[in-house]
């Protein structure tokens, strides 16, 4: 089941993506892919549409988030072992965990608004978990039933005010469109999350390569980690970090400027594509 959201920015409508690849409207259905719907009777009754009988949206338009309601972004910090390697950091013995602000969200093809003056804005894409039941103190084992779904993530990073601001990395973190997700929310019974293709181009060169087995915390340990010392709840995001090849990372290092195209892909969870330009 894959779930999105068309129309401009603060007037999206919920939809399903058919089996035939055609937009539908769950709108007569849902008022958004909001909390209820995340949950698992939510899950269960959109699941058992038929979406080939819902009104057909013939020009959905513009893709946004997939997620009406964000209540919190948890991040983790250098979950790829290469990525570790290339930042010159250690390989974390626990979680490396930071958050983003939520008005960094935007949609899987809404422009990289480059910060003013900025020359060092970074890639990262990552695989973002959906919490579908609340979670607190829960085991390993226990903690896939706490997870609604997947979705696609790109962590934009300004390194300079992430590195050298000093402080929380979320300085260079939370800047307006720097959380583009989607285009679909993946419910947890069609995802693997243990098994995806990552792929990040930018001007057709490949980048960032990786999959999802070579995480050194995978998604169960990440949900169970986090409940520990927090709660977490219906639609909140877990963002899962990142493979290696990003800027920082490359010799010289290499950032975005105005003009470039970010695309980006992983299995089953669709395709972002960003044009950077300054703001």
């Amino acid at each position: 089941m894959k779930l999105l959201r068309y129309g401009l920015v603060g007037q999206e409508l919920p939809g399903i993506l058919a089996p035939d690849g055609t937009v539908r409207a769950l709108s007569p259905i849902v008022k958004d892919i909001d909390r209820d719907v995340l949950s698992p009777e939510g899950l269960r009754f959109i699941g058992a549409l038929d979406p080939l009988k819902l009104p057909e949206v013939a020009e959905p338009g513009r893709i946004g988030c997939p997620l009406g309601a964000v209540r919190e972004i948890v991040a983790v910090g250098l979950n790829y072992r290469n990525h570790a390697i290339e930042s010159n950091l250690p390989i974390p013995s626990e979680p490396v965990i930071f958050g983003k602000s939520t008005s960094s969200i935007s949609g899987p093809n809404d422009d990289i608004l480059l910060p003013p003056g900025s020359t060092r804005t970074d890639w990262e894409i990552e695989l973002g978990i959906v919490i579908g039941s609340t979670a607190s103190r829960v085991s390993k084992d226990a903690a896939r039933a706490c997870i609604a779904g997947f979705v696609m993530v790109n962590d934009v990073s300004e390194r300079e005010w992430q590195i050298e601001k000093g402080g929380q990395w979320s300085k260079g973190k939370s800047f307006d469109s720097f959380t583009p997700v989607g285009p679909w929310f993946v419910s947890a019974n069609d995802v693997d999350p243990g098994a995806l293709e990552l792929s990040l181009d930018v001007n057709g060169i490949a980048r960032q390569r990786g999959n999802t087995m070579d995480m050194i915390f995978n998604v169960d340990t990440i949900v169970s980690y986090c409940s520990q010392f927090m709660t977490l709840r219906r639609g909140d995001l877990i963002i899962t970090g990142t493979p290696a090849g990003v800027g920082l990372g490359m010799k010289p290092q290499t950032y975005l400027s105005h003009g470039d195209i970010v695309e980006m892909t992983i299995t089953g969870l669709g395709k972002q594509r960003h044009a950077v330009r300054a703001s």
